[in-house]
């Protein structure tokens, strides 16, 4: 067979083979379809025809235009599934919070960008003093922090404090330079409630020396976390991000489904996982919408739909212009397809909460969070919930990794066989013992993800720069 109809409803096929016409992962037409018509894929409307499609005829672009302009009403049939509660286990880094890390780093964090080299000096400096059990010291680095307004700037700190909360950090220092709008006290006050004792701040302004004073205090926290052990703990301890990024047609058959598979495993054991990137939500939304366990979260998750969708009409841009060149370059027409492949990541489990962006995991189960589509922007934000590792799916590759271990996974056989040195895992085989133990022996400290030496975050910035 060198097609696959996902579907009994649908009218198109998937090539896995393709032919000098056809790309593989690119759609056909399985009978005539006529202009206007709906094509259908995963059962779903994907979008219309713009002019007649004979059978066996390929199906795109140049003939295919989303339907998302069209009113829509949202309505709520709850029919997601109760899943069987399992035990599962990992080795972790009990925090005193009772959370649970599956590493023992050290963040340096720069309240300001003007800061950016003092911390990554201290960093460079601090890497010959790591040993025992701890994995990294690591400077996380960004460009803001000054010159941002009102809730742009309470955004920045936000995700600049849940950072520093994420349980794979044992020990935080925070520098700052002493004029910045986003300030070490605003940072402090914000941090208060938590009572954390692992983190410690000062500014650069206010020492002599900040590359001897930073130093100092890290040589402090590396004697504490040399001695830190990992420990037996329940699944319930672990928090996965659900993240996609140069999705192509497999996306939605392989590696999207598998993670939703993994999703369900972890929530079954009684942890959690978060899925995010809204406008990669545009055209399957309803289906996420009946997965909400209560009428309150689907009315909060249906507002989090339609405020994303005012903000790109606000700004003049269509809501349904998203799929990128590389997605329709690997089969994917329209938002709606991209979409209905996305969200199965999210697997079959019920939706339990929606969190705004900059906002922590507040129970276990399935949450849905507010940040954009956007690969490293939204990875931080996973990160920055309470997520200590992203699973990043990917038909195209990219060798990005934000400030946890983030686990790429591959649609296709193609793609793992050429970027080795990028991809974890090949989903081609949808083989999900096989990706359930990896990432096992990836919390557990037996395997590091490829791209775990760069770490990197990235704000979803909204407002006015001075």
């Amino acid at each position: 067979m060198d097609y696959i109809t996902i579907n009994e409803k649908d009218n198109v096929g998937v090539r896995l083979v393709g032919n000098d016409k056809i790309p593989t992962g690119h759609k056909f037409a399985l009978s005539n379809i006529k202009n206007g018509e709906y094509i259908i894929k995963y059962g779903e409307i994907i979008g219309r025809a713009t002019a007649d499609i004979a059978k066996g005829e390929w199906v795109h672009s140049h003939n295919v235009r989303s339907h998302l302009d069209e009113d829509f009403s949202y309505t709520y049939n709850y029919c997601a599934k109760e899943l069987p509660k399992t035990e599962e286990y990992f080795n972790g880094y009990l925090r005193a919070d009772g959370g649970a890390g599956i590493r023992n780093e050290i963040y340096i964090i720069p309240t300001v960008g003007c800061v950016n080299d003092v911390c990554i000096r201290l960093a460079r400096e601090a890497q010959s003093l790591i040993c025992g059990s701890i994995d990294g010291i690591f400077a996380l680095t960004h460009q803001f922090g000054c010159s941002q307004l009102g809730e742009d700037n309470e955004n920045i700190k936000k995700l600049l404090c849940a950072t520093a909360l994420n349980p794979n950090a044992s020990f935080v220092l925070f520098v700052g330079l002493g004029c910045e709008n986003n300030t070490l006290d605003g940072i402090k006050e914000y941090l208060a409630p938590y009572k954390r004792e692992n983190i410690a701040f000062f500014k650069c302004q206010d020492v002599d020396d900040e590359h001897q004073y930073g130093l100092d205090i890290i040589k402090e926290f590396v004697d504490k976390a040399k001695h830190l052990k990992r420990e037996k703990l329940p699944l319930s301890k672990l928090t996965i991000g659900l993240k996609c990024g140069g999705s192509d047609a497999f996306s939605g058959l392989t590696a999207n489904p598998l993670v939703g598979r993994i999703s369900d495993r972890v929530i079954s054991a009684g942890g959690s996982a978060i899925l995010t990137e809204v406008p990669e939500m545009f055209g399957a939304e309803q289906i996420l919408m009946n997965q909400c366990e209560s009428i309150e979260v689907f009315e909060r998750y249906k507002a989090l739909i339609e405020n994303f969708k005012n903000y790109y009409t606000s700004q003049g841009f269509p809501v349904y212009e998203n799929p990128s060149p590389g997605n329709k370059a690997g089969g994917i027409t329209t938002l709606e397809e991209k979409s209905l492949g996305c969200i199965k990541k999210a697997g079959s489990s019920k939706i339990v909460d929606v969190l705004d962006y900059g906002e922590l995991k507040k129970q276990s189960g399935l949450s849905v969070l507010n940040a954009p589509g956007n690969d490293l922007i939204a990875s931080t934000a996973l990160a920055a919930a309470g997520c200590q590792i992203v699973l990043f799916t990917t038909g195209r590759g990219t060798p990005f990794s934000t400030f946890v271990p983030t686990m790429k996974i591959a649609t296709n056989k193609a793609l793992a066989e050429k970027k080795k040195n990028w991809i974890d895992f090949s989903a081609h085989l949808m083989d999900e013992d096989g990706l359930f133990d990896l990432i096992i022996k990836t919390v557990n400290g037996e395997y590091k993800c490829l791209g775990e030496d760069v770490r990197e975050i990235a704000f979803y910035k909204t407002g006015v720069t001075l």
